[in-house]
Parts: structure tokens; sequence; C-alpha cells
């Protein structure tokens, strides 16, 4: 029964998850539709593929920290949230991007940056494709027992009494 409870708190916690990443990258980069935020140039048609695949991986890893109390590295949660604030960057107007107009210019963000704005979605697609597969390798090579706590470390019998001769 608890099993069932965890795994269907796992599946809330992914798509809750997914869908926070998908507003605070979806809203930023206007995307979605909203009164804050107005795009220059047009979305691109790879945007609305990095923007559906990052929340979803997103969501999924949000997910393996759900009821684990197994002492793992925090590399794999650092990686996910710089993945994160790569696709925003990756998906957004170039013209919007303040700091890339006042490092490089209208014409520097639409000649330079837009045309690497695909290789950044794929840096942090990969980087954030890397912290679920580091996440999920360490959960299966350190599993934790069913009621979240770490399985007692087995310990050997003890030995009969030495006799004295």
């Amino acid at each position: 029964m608890m099993a069932r409870r965890v795994v269907w708190l796992q599946l809330v916690v992914a798509v809750t998850a997914a869908a926070v990443v998908a507003v605070a990258v979806g809203v930023p980069s206007a995307m979605l539709a909203n009164p804050f935020f107005v795009r220059m140039t047009p979305v691109p048609w790879w945007s609305y593929a990095v923007w559906a695949l990052t929340a979803a991986l997103s969501g999924v890893l949000a997910a393996t920290y759900v009821n684990r109390r197994a002492t793992v590295s925090a590399a794999p949660g650092r990686a996910g949230i710089l993945a994160n604030i790569g696709s925003v960057l990756a998906v957004g107007c170039p013209l919007c991007n303040k700091l890339v107009v006042a490092a490089l210019g209208v014409s520097g963000a639409l000649t330079v940056w837009a045309p690497i704005q695909p290789l950044i979605a794929a840096a942090s697609l990969a980087l954030l494709g890397w912290a679920l597969w580091r996440r999920l390798t360490t959960l299966r090579s350190c599993p934790a027992g069913g009621d979240g706590a770490l399985m007692p470390a087995v310990t050997a019998a003890p030995s009969a009494p030495e006799r004295d001769s």
C-alpha cells in the first residue's frame, strides 16, 4: 500500500513540476501568450520541442527526489537547474534578452546569438538528460527501503565463544 502512495506522489510531483517548468520557461520567452512579455521575433519550430522536453525531463527529475532519504550527490539537482536556465536562454527571443543586446547589440543578437540558440538548447537538454540518468543510476545502486528509510546494514552473526585450551 505504501508503494502505491509513493508512486502516486511521484506522479503528482512529476506533473506539477513539469507544469511549473513549462510556465517558468514559456512565460518569459513569450511562448505562452501573456501581458508581461512580448516577443519581437517569431518562435522557431524547434523551440516548442525544447520547451516540452525540458518540462517533461524536469518533472521526471523532480519526481526522483520524492520519498528518498538516500545520501546522494547534489550534482544532478544543480545540473537540472543549470539546464533549465539554459533552456530559457535557448528558447527566448534574442532581442528580448537585455544582456545579449547589451553585449552584442541588436544586430549581434540576431546574427551571433540567434544561430547558437539551437546549440544552447541541445546542450541544456543533454545536461538535463545527464542529470536524470545520474540520479536514476545512483538511486538504483543505493535503493531506499519501502518506507523511505535506508536499509539496515547486514552484520555477521556473532561467532561461538572460543575455548581456551
